[in-house]
């Protein structure tokens, strides 16, 4: 919210103090993560001080691997009034638990490949009914 001492900001504004793209910023307001405060008579959006620190907590929440609709559900808790550090901990106790599944994935897959490429000069002779005997 805006009060009496504070000027919006228009979207160029918002990019050069966030460094977040005016086509990005007008993406997240599409999707609801962002809301300007209003429009001037020329129709450029205007936005409080606060967008910045949305941004900001939007840009540090996709580098730790939120998706913007897990990001949505925690701003739309926020923007109840209540604090979401409850849902960013669920979240990113979940996310933690994605990437240990997606280790063990690679561990397997790097075992796989591992063996296939041990017996790698075994096979020099061509097969008509194969492409790759290694692989096959």
């Amino acid at each position: 919210m805006l009060t009496h001492d504070e000027k919006p900001l228009l979207i160029g504004q918002v990019t050069a103090l966030s460094g977040v793209p005016i086509r990005t910023i007008r993406y997240y307001e599409s999707l609801g993560l962002l809301n300007s405060s209003g429009r001037t008579e020329g129709g450029f959006r205007q936005f409080s001080l606060d967008v910045l620190t949305r941004l900001a907590f939007i840009k540090r929440a996709q580098n730790l691997g939120l998706s913007l609709e897990e990001i949505g559900d925690i701003l739309n808790i926020y923007d109840e009034g209540k604090l979401p550090c409850g849902e960013v901990k669920q979240k990113l106790e979940d996310k933690v638990n994605e990437i240990e599944c997606q280790i063990e994935e690679l561990l397997t897959l790097r075992d796989e490949l591992t063996g296939l490429l041990s017996g790698w000069d075994n096979f020099t002779g061509k097969r008509k009914d194969t492409i790759c005997p290694i692989i096959q």
